[in-house]
């Protein structure tokens, strides 16, 4: 069985991402194993899935060249691989790459397009054009070492018995996250006919989320009280998700949920849509020709107003639930 070392160690979203293309890549190519190097706190990701094995790391024990080279000394040791794919392509996998090299191992890396998404967010370009997927750069990869891929982009849903709506108001950039009181307003409305359940992360969404819980009836707030595991069963069982260009739009994705999602400074033209989402399920202003300025949502608003987030009407999202 041929045995494929990968890694990828951020973002969450973007590992994530290759688990569906580790699904049906490992499914169209039977004789083949994956070795998953990542965080540790991301091993759920990939759990039940066929010739995965997951290896969790601490970033920190590996520090510097001499702790890389330590860490391709252990991998090689247990697992012996036949090939490497590099799904990261910075500076950490750079490295670990060149050492796999001169250990005689042929290494494959991602193309991401860094040229072509630059174009996409420079603010006067008129010209906006959609790229590759990025679970098709992801899939790439594996093509080039000669296996044949073919993603299906459909979701998967996990159970038929769904019910309530997810909600994940929070970015990690602002550029990608809507005002807080336009998210409450939706909510507001939303809880009306449907049971509305909040994802978050950090103590001050848990907060902020709790107050929500509070004050809006017909709501619940789950930040903060799920692991992983039990967060992807829970999505799994909803109706529907509503997230921000966000990791919990690739979550859904994950467990065959379909996901309307919010975007702001960025855009799906830069192939962040998650697995099986639907482009019609995509709500944002759409007349505003600076968009995307930003392929993560990482940077100032030229303009200084933000207008991809202040003039969004939230009836946009409404009116897709509804559908």
């Amino acid at each position: 069985m041929a045995r494929i070392l990968a890694y990828r160690f951020s973002a969450f979203g973007d590992v994530a991402m290759t688990v569906p293309v580790f699904r049906e890549f490992l499914e169209q190519n039977p004789g083949v194993e994956i070795i998953m190097v990542s965080r540790k706190n991301f091993e759920a990701l990939f759990a039940g899935i066929p010739n995965v094995t997951f290896k969790g790391i601490d970033l920190d024990d590996y520090k510097g060249l001499f702790g890389l080279r330590k860490l391709s000394n252990e991998l090689v040791r247990e697992f012996n691989p036949d090939c490497v794919a590099n799904l990261h392509d910075v500076i950490r996998t750079k490295i670990l790459d060149r050492i796999y090299r001169r250990k005689g191992l042929k290494v494959f890396k991602i193309d991401k397009g860094k040229e072509e998404k630059e174009h996409l967010t420079d603010v006067w370009n008129l010209e906006k054009v959609q790229l590759k997927k990025t679970v098709e750069r992801y899939a790439d990869v594996f093509r080039k070492m000669g296996f044949q891929v073919e993603l299906s982009h459909q979701l998967r849903p996990r159970t038929e018995q769904k019910s309530g709506i997810g909600f994940a108001p929070f970015a990690q950039h602002k550029g990608k996250m809507l005002p807080l009181e336009k998210s409450y307003e939706l909510v507001r409305i939303l809880a009306k006919k449907h049971t509305v359940y909040f994802f978050g992360g950090g103590k001050k969404e848990k907060e902020t989320l709790e107050k929500w819980e509070r004050e809006i009836p017909n709501t619940k707030n789950l930040a903060g009280t799920l692991n992983l595991t039990q967060e992807l069963d829970h999505i799994a069982g909803l109706e529907l998700m509503i997230s921000m260009d966000s990791a919990n739009m690739h979550l859904a994705s994950l467990v065959g949920t379909r996901c309307i999602s919010i975007w702001g400074a960025t855009h799906p033209y830069a192939g962040f849509l998650g697995f099986g989402q639907r482009e019609e399920d995509v709500v944002q202003v759409k007349d505003l020709t600076c968009r995307p300025c930003s392929v993560f949502g990482d940077k100032e608003c030229y303009r200084g107003d933000w207008a991809c987030l202040e003039e969004f009407d939230i009836q946009g999202v409404i009116d897709r639930v509804n559908s």
